[in-house]
């Protein structure tokens, strides 16, 4: 007599909601982080704006990728409660307060043993004193955020100093905030990095490259960068590019022309792959005024690129490991971020060793402690 089979019951998915998605970071890592979750075996349905947004191209085929053109908070939270009644999802993780709201809203109406989890991917107490917001607004979103974040099932910070940031925000016991790095080292990076660059200043011989990458806006501060290159272009031929796009363009290119090196400064926009032009650089300078965790130091580094940094809230002390693996400088400071720059352009680390410092950051790492969180492992 053949024994009764008993077929495996099918993993649960697991949903990460993005609708207010743009060209940035956290976009990426949305996705790295789905990719990592399929990579292991589990559905994943992905909620965003546009099919045709940067990086969704870059999901593999079994990622179920759902279209949410609305903006309105009731017609999102009505696709999220009829998406999550349908598939009955393991966890639904959001990366945006807006989305954020929205899904603890799904939470509340149909219950379930779905767990909701919040990923802030800045110090959001610095963002708000960048822009100057009141103690007004400052006191109500506040209380609102404490209101959210006691709602959610798990939180999870992308660095140690967002995760101090929110605790000290919301009130919540900082145990029952998980730090997982960002999953920004992913297998095909090399690959990409080893892509060929048909520029100009990267023939052999050309003056070494200094870097910039992401938007151009109040936060990643290219001004002082240029002000900067300014400085070390007095006394050494070198460029910068600086890739990525925003309303400051304008603004910065004026800056270069008024400080006289208009003629070697690069803003050619957003940069599908920056890895080829960031592999090449003599350094990759991040000049913000704050961060989460700045996938593109990460990068940059696992690359064997040299780099420096701001010692802005949070990410690049961590990253670089108190300035071990690269020169940390006050935020703003013009002098002290040209004096990094000479300095580490006349006595680079050898790039094995600036590997060495992000391991952490690999796909399949973060990816597992996403699933622990998930209550799937």
């Amino acid at each position: 007599m053949t024994p009764a089979t008993h077929s495996q019951p099918s993993p649960r998915p697991v949903c990460l909601f993005i609708p207010s998605f743009g060209d940035g970071g956290v976009e990426r890592m949305m996705v790295n982080i789905a990719r990592g979750i399929a990579g292991h075996g589990h559905p994943v349905d992905f909620v965003v704006n546009d099919a045709g947004a940067p990086f969704v191209d870059t999901l593999p085929p079994e990622v179920r990728v759902h279209v949410l053109a609305a903006s309105g908070l009731r017609a999102r939270t009505r696709f999220l409660a009829e998406l999550v009644a349908r598939t009955r999802p393991a966890a639904v993780l959001t990366a945006k307060t807006r989305d954020d709201r929205v899904a603890l809203a799904v939470k509340r109406r149909l219950g379930g043993d779905t767990r909701y989890v919040l990923r802030p991917g800045t110090a959001m107490s610095e963002r708000w004193r960048a822009r100057g917001k009141g103690w007004l607004w400052r006191w109500r979103e506040t209380r609102r955020l404490r209101a959210l974040y006691r709602r959610a099932d798990a939180v999870v910070a992308v660095s140690d100093g967002v995760a101090e940031d929110i605790v000290a925000i919301t009130g919540i016991p900082r145990e029952r905030v998980r730090v997982i790095r960002n999953p920004n080292i992913t297998p095909e990076l090399a690959a990409l990095a080893a892509a060929e660059v048909d520029h100009p200043w990267f023939a052999p011989g050309a003056e070494p490259v200094i870097m910039g990458v992401g938007g151009l806006r109040t936060q990643k501060d290219f001004e002082t960068l240029i002000r900067a290159f300014a400085r070390v272009r007095e006394t050494r031929p070198c460029r910068l590019l600086i890739l990525g796009e925003g309303r400051q363009r304008e603004r910065l290119l004026r800056l270069a022309a008024e400080l006289g090196v208009a003629d070697a400064v690069a803003l050619p926009g957003f940069e599908s792959n920056p890895y080829r032009f960031l592999a090449r650089a003599a350094l990759f300078a991040l000049s913000s005024r704050w961060e989460g965790s700045p996938n593109v130091l990460t990068e940059a580094l696992a690359l064997g690129t040299s780099v420096v940094a701001t010692d802005c809230r949070s990410g690049p002390r961590e990253i670089t490991r108190g300035g071990e693996y690269g020169p940390l400088v006050a935020v703003g400071d013009v002098a002290a971020l040209a004096e990094a720059i000479e300095r580490t352009l006349d006595r680079p680390l050898p790039a094995e060793r600036l590997r060495e410092a992000v391991a952490e950051y690999r796909l399949e790492t973060s990816a597992g402690r996403y699933l622990e969180v998930f209550g799937l492992r």
